[in-house]
């Protein structure tokens, strides 16, 4: 395993890095919504707490045929790229949710992680090419 570099994407094994800006936004998003009404706050400032918690443990791993989804080393969910007909990230510029599709579900993922390698190792694992859009 290896963890990802921009210039190291021929590994048979990307980790990617893990990225903590959504959760930061929202926590700061948080902070004038206490203000206004202190459960709004508060419910947006669990939900920045959460997903920073989740920034820390969970990890995408991109292997030669499926993508991993593990929680301190342990695999979770795997993703063969056999089944997947569709990807997208939600808002190039400022990304924040990441979206595929299989064969039998559909997926969507906050960004967590590094936006610019998980583009480029989607890239390289299931190309553009052969990315068919499938109607949401």
């Amino acid at each position: 395993m290896t963890t990802a570099k921009s210039s190291d994407i021929s590994d048979k094994t990307i980790e990617l890095k893990p990225s903590y800006r959504l959760p930061f936004v929202i926590l700061l998003a948080a902070i004038p919504l206490c203000l206004l009404t202190i459960w709004l706050g508060g419910v947006i400032a669990l939900l920045g707490l959460f997903l920073w918690f989740q920034a820390a443990t969970i990890r995408l791993k991109f292997t030669e045929t499926a993508l991993e989804v593990c929680r301190l080393e342990k695999i979770l969910k795997t993703f063969p790229y056999a089944d997947w007909l569709y990807w997208r990230i939600f808002w190039q510029n400022v990304p924040i949710l990441f979206y595929f599709r299989e064969v039998k579900s559909i997926h969507f993922l906050p960004i967590l992680f590094d936006p610019k390698m998980l583009l480029t190792c989607l890239e390289q694992n299931f190309p553009l090419e052969e990315n068919n859009e499938v109607a949401l």
